[in-house]
């Protein structure tokens, strides 16, 4: 039987001040009902951030100097057991000492972005011998945590920067699908390539993942022949075209992601929008915005004749999202000679939590 053990360390994962502890506790562990003991009413969560919350609640005025601890069941809803069975004996995760209302609640390692979470609470009177009398539970409340800010987006930009490699020189964007994907865009789309909704592939707390809508570019080049690789894990087709058709002075660019899949390559994501394009509006609100001509990862600058130049980051694969449609006629489809490699698809992608190279400190 598990017995309840204290950690003299207080946790972060609930506000400082509050002298927080992680405890475990046990059905043997002693804790003794107290009728007098109010249950936490009306619970309100408010200020939600990807790792952090604020909690509050209603209470029986004239009991509350008994109260010394409130004890705070977090789960995550895909928990299908989670708060599955509510009374004084179900282990409880957070401890906290009684504190004026609201509470908030944080902690990287506990708190994951963008994860539907369950709550429940109890008030609890912390007795001479070390155990505690508590109420009842109060009713379960359901809330999502929120995505990366651009506070944490810029943190991911910095990590980004550190291992972005020298800058090359590149003429063209190109997008590899399959021929269908051509023939749907030439027969059903009036010749454009249409602005999809984003995936889920990357970061977990990314604010473009399921909301942007863009269309994928690929700008890498090899470094010994400076031109885009022949294979490619989306289709055999290749559409390509003029940078500056889609990168120029009348567009934006945004930082939107920095992830591995487990694997020694590490993507960044980009975003060019056209300036006061709904695309640029939506990154306005969730992005960290780029210099065009001076920054890591992709530039535009002019040379001494007006002409544009074009480079982007040696060491990392760049995933361009263009946020309006693109008419074929701008470029050119051709069949590509060399592999389709699908083990190499970001598609959905998972990025490893594990790497201290991609990761910052907040939930996965």
């Amino acid at each position: 039987m598990v017995q309840y053990k204290h950690v003299d360390q207080p946790s972060t994962l609930l506000n400082p001040n509050l002298q927080t502890t992680f405890v475990q506790l046990s059905l043997d562990s002693g804790i003794a009902e107290m009728e007098e003991l109010p249950v936490p009413q009306n619970i309100k969560i408010s200020n939600i951030t990807c790792d952090s919350f604020k909690i509050c609640w209603d209470m029986d005025a004239r009991v509350k100097e008994r109260i010394t601890h409130y004890f705070i069941d977090l789960n995550k809803k895909e928990n299908k057991n989670a708060n599955k069975f509510k009374h004084k004996d179900v282990p409880t995760k957070l401890v906290a000492k009684a504190v004026p209302l609201p509470m908030t609640v944080r902690g990287h390692w506990f708190l994951s972005p963008r994860t539907e979470y369950t709550v429940a609470v109890q008030t609890a009177s912390k007795q001479g011998d070390g155990d505690y009398a508590v109420s009842d539970w109060s009713e379960i409340i359901e809330f999502c945590t929120a995505d990366y800010s651009t506070v944490h987006l810029t943190q991911l930009l910095e990590k980004a920067e550190v291992i972005a490699g020298r800058m090359l020189r590149f003429s063209v964007f190109y997008r590899n699908q399959h021929k269908e994907y051509f023939d749907q865009a030439r027969e059903a789309q009036n010749n454009k390539m249409l602005p999809t909704v984003k995936d889920n592939s990357g970061s977990h707390g990314s604010p473009i993942s399921g909301k942007l809508e863009g269309i994928f570019f690929s700008c890498n080049t090899e470094f010994n022949t400076g031109k885009p690789a022949q294979d490619s894990p989306y289709g055999r087709y290749r559409f390509q075209l003029q940078a500056d058709a889609l990168f120029n002075p009348n567009t934006n660019l945004y930082f939107a992601d920095f992830y591995c899949m487990y694997t020694a390559y590490h993507y960044v994501i980009l975003v060019i929008a056209p300036k006061a394009s709904s695309g640029d509006e939506f990154c306005k609100q969730r992005l960290p915005a780029l210099d065009i001509s001076n920054n890591r990862f992709l530039t535009c600058s002019q040379d001494e004749d007006g002409q544009l130049l074009f480079h982007h980051a040696q060491d990392v694969i760049l995933e361009v999202i263009y946020t309006d449609p693109v008419d074929l006629s701008l470029g050119t489809v051709a069949e590509i000679s060399g592999h389709q490699l699908m083990s190499l698809s970001t598609v959905n992608a998972k990025k490893d939590p594990s790497c201290k190279t991609c990761n910052i400190s907040v939930g996965r």
